[in-house]
């Protein structure tokens, strides 16, 4: 059930984003990082599809919002983390929470705005939100 319910996660953010006119790319990974969804919305650029990995995978590095690691970066710019490879200063990616457990993360990427590619994300944790209890 767990491999469904990224596929839906994935799936709802790029048909949100797409509703509001925005082309996406989606990841949703696993608790290691592992690549469980991967999907390039339509007439999205290349950099789509690597950005929205790395905004997951920076979530879930951090089991928080990639816009936190955003900050912390602004903040200070020589943060340790920002020489790893997956991790981005970018905002769009979100973890998958089940209580206090990170067991993965979905990152959006293309829309105009990482506040916008965070909404699409949400509205996939949001639709899968009862099967994740």
């Amino acid at each position: 059930s767990s491999d469904l319910t990224a596929v839906t996660i994935a799936q709802t953010a790029v048909q949100t984003c797409k509703s509001q006119g925005y082309n996406v790319s989606a990841h949703v990974i696993g608790r290691s990082g592992e690549v469980l969804v991967a999907m390039r919305g339509d007439d999205t650029g290349p950099q789509t599809y690597e950005n929205s990995f790395k905004k997951a995978w920076t979530a879930r590095a951090q089991r928080a919002p990639s816009l936190n690691f955003a900050n912390a970066v602004k903040a200070n710019p020589t943060v340790g983390a920002i020489h790893l490879s997956n991790m981005v200063p970018a905002q769009g990616g979100l973890p998958i929470m089940v209580g206090d457990d990170a067991i993965g993360a979905v990152g959006v990427s293309g829309a105009p705005g990482g506040d916008k590619d965070e909404a699409c994300a949400k509205s996939g944790l949001d639709k899968v939100a009862a099967d994740l209890k």
